[in-house]
């Protein structure tokens, strides 16, 4: 028996200080070298959907599993089946649209905890769809955050976005008319798009600001331009394998200069103290997020201890006991 955890599940489990731990954790493990990932790979055939999938396992949490998901113009449909480490043993199928969303923004929530100044009260966020939302929430919990700025390119969406966000998290969100007034003056940036160019110049960045990049995780797209990656340092990356993959904002700044990777760190090595993060109050700071395999599994396995102890979910047969029959693999 497997337990089916759907998406009203998860949103009745997950909150941000359970994903904000669950992530940390996910780095750390890396950092000690009891988990392991592999980066997202994409199956596409032209006229068709993309298959994109992602593995990971916890050794510590005692849990392996996969992200899976498709895209295409009608949506995204994500699952995350979860097996235990040892037996192989399948535990749960979690729908993995809300978990994503909670994850990608817990992983910002670090970074920027890690990263941006301690002082660091005004936010500027280009993007307003639903990863936004994560994103937001996840940087007011880290710090004590008194206005935001929000961007996006319909109008009427971002002014319902502000409005909602306002409420939500107590913070006023305002909406403002244009990319360069949501970061002029931000100490904490956010660009969550399906941008193929940048959308942030260097102009309008001022120094001593984190910059979480969150879209962009193909290499064909970017959102901040050459200038404002080649300002930033340090750098961070989720993984440095799956960044030279897919963070176009890195790939594109990098071309004519591949030494540059060099000085790209993981954020394993930030919350492990192996990597120095800020060293003055001037510094620009950038965090390439991309979103890999072992946020979600470690949140999943979160997922499904919290929903055994409250009993949600529904339990549901796979593969059921047929004797002693010996099983190989093939």
């Amino acid at each position: 028996m497997a337990l089916l955890l759907t998406e009203a599940d998860v949103r009745a489990l997950l909150t941000m200080p359970v994903a904000l731990e669950a992530v940390e954790a996910a780095f750390r493990r890396l950092a000690d070298g009891v988990a392991a990932v592999h980066p997202r790979h994409r199956l596409h055939l032209e006229g068709f959907s993309y298959l994109h999938y992602m593995a990971a396992a916890d050794g510590t949490g005692g849990y392996e599993g996969l992200k899976i998901y498709t895209s295409s113009r009608e949506g995204l449909r994500f699952m995350i089946p979860l097996f235990r480490a040892k037996t192989g043993e399948l535990l749960a199928i979690l729908e993995g649209d809300y978990l994503g969303q909670m994850r990608t923004g817990a992983a910002t929530g670090l970074a920027t905890k890690l990263l941006a100044r301690e002082d660091a009260r005004v936010v500027g966020i280009i993007g307003t769809g639903l990863q936004a939302k994560t994103q937001l929430e996840s940087i007011v919990t880290v710090r004590e955050i008194k206005r935001v700025r929000a961007f996006g390119r319909n109008a009427e969406r971002r002014e319902r976005f502000a409005r909602e966000m306002t409420d939500k998290l107590r913070v006023p969100v305002d909406a403002v008319g244009s990319a360069e007034a949501a970061v002029r003056d931000a100490e904490i940036l956010v660009t969550v798009t399906t941008a193929v160019t940048p959308v942030v110049e260097s102009r309008w960045v001022q120094p001593g600001t984190h910059i979480n990049a969150v879209g962009a995780n193909f290499p064909q797209k970017r959102e901040l331009d050459f200038e404002t990656v080649m300002r930033a340092g340090p750098i961070f990356v989720d993984s440095c394998e799956q960044a030279k993959m897919e963070a176009g904002d890195l790939i594109q700044s990098f071309r004519q200069a591949p030494s540059c990777w060099d000085g790209v760190k993981e954020l394993a090595q930030l919350v492990a103290g192996r990597a120095a993060g800020r060293n003055s109050r001037d510094q620009i700071t950038l965090f390439k997020s991309s979103g890999i395999a072992i946020e979600d599994i470690v949140t999943a396995g979160r997922v499904y201890e919290l929903a055994l102890e409250r009993k949600l979910g529904k339990q549901v047969s796979f593969w059921e006991a047929d004797g002693a029959r010996e099983r190989t693999a093939s």
